[in-house]
């Protein structure tokens, strides 16, 4: 092709470009485009104004998570009104003027523009946003400019031949590519529907959380489920799977398995509940703050988190502090001098224990709850005194109930002039001359 022909084509193009854009159709496309631009416009600022979920941020409140993730969509409303109405304008172009491809291309554009709000709204992690970009986006600019079906059928060609499969780079792009979306969307609903079953007071701890647990099960089961067709792999070859996993559950997995069932056994019999304080055999304790099918996490006062596998559960005792009730009782010791008249000194303590807000006292407890003091033992240097008490919770982190009487006893006894004793010895020195 010489320079004579590349002018004419280019002369040729350039003509029909100005015929296009100096045509009745043209501009009756930029109208309809304009116009479903701005009822789509109107359309979303009405439906937020109207809306008291997508007016103000929720900050507290029943169902809190859905209502945020409801007010979060308000930023989805204009590019989902834009694609609706392109779409009505579409085909009043198509039955008024007979033409639509300005139409289209602005309905694709703004498909292209309605992924990335999704993309950059709900995918939170830098990673996996900047995945979304690279992966779906060209998709849907192939898709705008008619490339994609070309595309595809030269990822098709690439293919390896593996006994009786076939893997093609479509299919792996695909399977990559969907089941990023089927995972992604299966965390965003469990999640999300894990929050909606806590939040359901009429039930229990222990019931809401078998339920969730069971939902999240499920949930994943299904997305693997859709995964597996997505590959193209027949469920009946589940079975050949199935035997594969039931040997490496008999070796490898066994561990897994141990810890999965305990956790459902751990669940349905309710031994234990998020919110427990739980002390291990071997000394380790701590709030329970999540009961997941592997694992429990416990929360120590000291801002660690525990991670014991839920056999020790099952194979181990532990105690549960606060289970059933969450009414403790505690102790403390002192020691006065041999001195002291005791008979003063109990009723002191007594009253002074009484007083603190977090202590368990008053005439309508009973007698075996309250306050008390006592005579511990007769010890070479003083008296112990043993010093009991019942609250409400965990004598650690926030309820330092303990170290507020310690104080409040030795302001009391500087009061009154009781002595604590330092450590005595009596030494006889024997003349043997």
């Amino acid at each position: 092709m010489d320079i004579t022909q590349l002018e004419n084509k280019f002369d040729q193009l350039l003509s029909q470009t100005i015929h296009w854009l100096s045509s009745p159709e043209f501009y009756s496309q930029i109208g309809l485009v304009f116009t479903a631009l701005i009822i789509a416009l109107f359309l979303s600022r009405s439906l937020i104004s109207i809306s008291p979920l997508l007016q103000r941020r929720p900050s507290r409140g029943r169902a809190l998570q859905l209502r945020m993730g409801l007010y979060h969509l308000r930023q989805l409303i204009l590019p989902l009104m834009i694609v609706l109405m392109l779409s009505v304008a579409n085909d009043l172009s198509d039955s008024l003027i007979g033409t639509s491809w300005l139409v289209k291309l602005s309905l694709s554009l703004a498909v292209i523009y309605m992924l990335f709000s999704i993309i950059n709204r709900f995918v939170e992690k830098q990673l996996f946003k900047k995945l979304a970009i690279l992966f779906f986006l060209p998709i849907a600019i192939l898709h705008v400019f008619g490339w994609l079906d070309e595309v595809v059928s030269y990822l098709e060609t690439i293919s390896l031949q593996i006994g009786n499969f076939n893997i093609s780079a479509y299919g792996v792009a695909r399977v990559l590519i969907f089941g990023s979306v089927l995972f992604w969307f299966g965390r965003l609903s469990s999640n999300a529907g894990q929050q909606l079953i806590r939040n359901q007071d009429d039930l229990d701890i222990g019931t809401r959380e078998v339920f969730a647990k069971l939902f999240q099960v499920a949930l994943f089961f299904i997305v693997f489920l859709l995964l597996l067709q997505i590959m193209g792999i027949n469920l009946t070859a589940l079975a050949v799977f199935g035997g594969a996993l039931g040997v490496g559950l008999g070796f490898g997995l066994q561990a897994i398995a141990s810890n999965f069932i305990s956790g459902i056994i751990l669940l349905l019999d309710r031994s234990l509940s998020v919110g427990d304080y739980v002390e291990m055999e071997d000394g380790r304790s701590g709030t329970i703050r999540e009961l997941n099918m592997r694992s429990t996490t416990l929360e120590t006062y000291d801002g660690k988190d525990i991670m014991v596998p839920n056999e020790q559960f099952i194979t181990t005792s532990f105690t549960n502090w606060t289970h059933k009730n969450s009414k403790q009782r505690y102790s403390l010791e002192f020691q006065v001098a041999y001195k002291t008249d005791l008979h003063q000194l109990f009723e002191l303590i007594r009253n002074v224990v009484s007083t603190h807000p977090q202590v368990i006292s008053g005439d309508d407890i009973p007698i075996e709850e309250r306050p008390d003091a006592e005579i511990k033992e007769f010890a070479d240097s003083g008296i112990t005194i043993l010093v009991e008490f019942w609250m409400n919770g965990i004598d650690d982190g926030p309820n330092r109930v303990g170290a507020d009487l310690l104080l409040m006893i030795w302001d009391i006894l500087k009061q009154h002039h009781i002595e604590i004793p330092y450590p005595q010895r009596e030494i006889n020195i024997i003349n043997k001359g």
